[in-house]
């Protein structure tokens, strides 16, 4: 049975190129009807938090990737110690005493060879142990360094495919060298390329490096950054780029993984979630925006009409690129006294419109029935007897109404604004 594993540690959030690595495995383990193990590196105790451990864990449920086992090392420090112990007796290691603490450290002896691994991404890969020298595998302090660990936990555990970013690969000789002195069978290995910057170059924050945790809190859903994160370096196919994970299962293979670096690009990730937005359940995204209105104090936490945020919703979806665009963007809904921006002002309202909108006020105070297709139909009667064109008074009145040049269709602000919230608001303009 195919047998895989996400190592974290705890010292810092769950960052992209973690989450990706954590999808390939996931879904190679989903693929092959296997096992996906979660290994929590925690065996350096001063860096290592639980904040950071809860932060990893949430992270990886609000993504999807539900583990089917979970193991810390922290709690295996004897079982290190047993093989250290076991590799010192075969006389493949020798103890050092350190000069700054009272301890001793155990050092695994690298014999000069070649040494070969069939990489299932990158093909055969040759290293050179001369260029590596004795390695440590137990610290003076007593604490099992990172290379030695792996690999009793990996065999531990009956790890069948190693598969990991490919800053590891400096990695893979010194744990060939540690299962092999320990008789153990070696696992398949499998390095994910990079993930790089728009502008070359190793992720920075500014260019898309930063945690799980804090995509979900500028509002991308996890079903589009999940998708996202699919298509740097592996692609379903015939040019698609949006796909369901239920058919990525089907579809995945590791030998279909781009031997190249991908590239991060924010922008491709906004028009990648704006895709999943437009066909969210408007419901559940309400759900998710209704405690960003109460942050922003323009609704109360329980004093709303859920079913009119819901509209609005509605009308904003198509456009959303974020969640949390809604609140500024759906702001004058919310508000008594909208603020114009200066250039909108400057550019629609560059004249005296009394005349127009306090017709248009009357058109609306005519209205028998306030729906969007009287609101529009009356709006066309009024600009086709002042012998204009529409576009010539459909901006000023949405500037005034809403303090913004771009939104929702005029005649469905006017609507979810109530008549005489939107004839206070013309009046403002009228002298």
């Amino acid at each position: 049975m195919v047998r895989v594993r996400f190592a974290p540690s705890p010292t810092g959030n769950l960052h992209i190129g973690g989450g990706r690595t954590a999808l390939f495995n996931w879904l190679y383990a989903r693929t092959k009807q296997g096992k996906f193990i979660l290994r929590i590196e925690d065996t350096d105790k001063l860096r290592s938090k639980q904040e950071f451990v809860d932060e990893i864990l949430n992270s990886l449920k609000w993504l999807g990737f539900d583990w089917d086992e979970i193991y810390y090392q922290s709690q295996h420090f004897e079982t290190y110690h047993e093989f250290a112990r076991k590799l010192l007796k075969k006389g493949k290691a020798y103890t050092e005493r350190s000069l700054e603490r009272d301890g001793e450290a155990i050092i695994f002896k690298v014999i000069p060879q070649k040494i070969k691994t069939n990489d299932l991404i990158r093909g055969e890969i040759e290293f050179d142990s001369q260029v590596i020298k004795d390695q440590v595998l137990i610290k003076s302090d007593g604490t099992p360094t990172y290379n030695f660990a792996c690999v009793i936990d990996d065999v531990a555990s009956d790890i069948t495919h190693v598969i990991r970013g490919d800053d590891h690969i400096s990695n893979t000789p010194k744990q060939v060298l540690l299962y092999e002195a320990l008789g153990f069978k070696l696992p398949q290995f499998a390095h994910l390329p990079l993930i790089m910057g728009m502008e070359g170059g190793r992720l920075s924050k500014r260019t898309g490096a930063t945690a799980i945790s804090d995509y979900r809190a500028m509002g991308y859903l996890p079903q589009a950054l999940v998708n996202y994160l699919l298509l740097l370096s592996w692609a379903p196919g015939e040019n698609r780029e949006r796909i369901d994970i239920n058919e990525a299962i089907k579809l995945f293979d590791l030998s279909n993984i781009n031997k190249t670096s991908a590239t991060f690009d924010l922008k491709k990730l906004g028009w990648m979630n704006n895709q999943y937005l437009k066909d969210e359940d408007s419901e559940k995204l309400t759900d998710q925006i209704i405690p960003l209105l109460v942050e922003k104090k323009y609704i109360g936490e329980e004093n709303f009409d859920k079913k009119y945020i819901t509209s609005l919703v509605k009308l904003f979806q198509p456009r959303l690129s974020l969640v949390n665009d809604f609140p500024d963007w759906a702001d004058f809904f919310f508000v008594d006294e909208v603020t114009i921006a200066p250039k909108a002002k400057e550019k629609y309202l560059n004249k005296d419109f009394s005349r127009e909108f306090a017709l248009f006020i009357e058109r609306l105070d005519g209205l028998k029935s306030f729906d969007v297709v009287s609101i529009e139909e009356e709006f066309r009667s009024l600009v086709s007897g002042l012998g204009i064109e529409a576009k010539d008074l459909i901006h000023p009145i949405r500037v005034a109404l809403t303090g913004k040049t771009v939104g929702p269709g005029l005649f469905e602000v006017v609507y979810y604004l109530g008549r005489e919230r939107a004839k206070k608001r013309l009046r403002r303009f009228i002298k």
